[in-house]
């Protein structure tokens, strides 16, 4: 899939607030500063369609963007560590949970990790959260130019064990700076996106 054109929507919390339901939406989530603004926009090639930042947590609200005016991407608050308050946090949990469960044209789950780090019990539970509801999927590892080739591959072996990641399951190695994954991953959007 081309990707011809790309543009920020909106920032939602409720849903009233988001867009039209007729679209199919494609969600990414991930642990806070794990690169999902990155990937984002690395897709639309646009570098400054999506806000990034070294600090985590900066991501506090559901972002809408649309893609060659056929889907949505949404970029969701990052789980884990981020310096909020616990009730800000219990509020972002609540977003997304809300989001995830109420949306009625959910067309693909993307889950990033940072290939760079062992899964954390939140991408351990968010995993299985996504499988137990049927959603379909596809676990983006990120940042794998930051590591040798041995170590990429031993490290998504790892990921792939604790995650417990099946054969039916896309693992994509992915790199924003080299664009490593990027087709295979346009790919799978697409096929999802069509078929929606």
């Amino acid at each position: 899939m081309q990707i011809k054109n790309a543009v920020f929507v909106k920032s939602a919390v409720s849903p009233s607030d988001w867009p039209e339901a007729s679209l199919p939406q494609i969600a990414l989530v991930g642990r806070s500063n794990v690169g999902k603004s990155s990937l984002i926009n690395c897709l639309a090639n646009n570098y400054k369609l999506a806000r990034t930042s070294n600090i985590p947590g900066k991501t506090r609200l559901l972002n809408f963007y649309l893609f060659n005016e056929s889907f949505y991407v949404v970029d969701l608050p990052g789980y884990g560590y981020a310096n909020v308050s616990h009730s800000e946090k219990d509020k972002w949990s609540d977003m997304i949970d809300g989001y995830l469960t109420r949306v009625p044209n959910l067309a693909l789950i993307i889950q990033i990790l940072d290939i760079r780090r062992t899964p954390s019990t939140e991408d351990v539970q968010m995993s299985g959260w996504i499988k137990h509801f049927g959603f379909k999927t596809a676990v983006v590892a990120s940042k794998v130019d930051k590591l040798s080739r041995n170590s990429v591959n031993q490290n998504l072996k790892n990921i792939r064990t604790t995650l417990n990641i099946r054969n039916n399951i896309s693992l994509i190695p992915f790199s924003y700076r080299t664009g490593q994954g990027k087709d295979e991953l346009l790919t799978i959007m697409d096929i999802i996106s069509v078929c929606s």
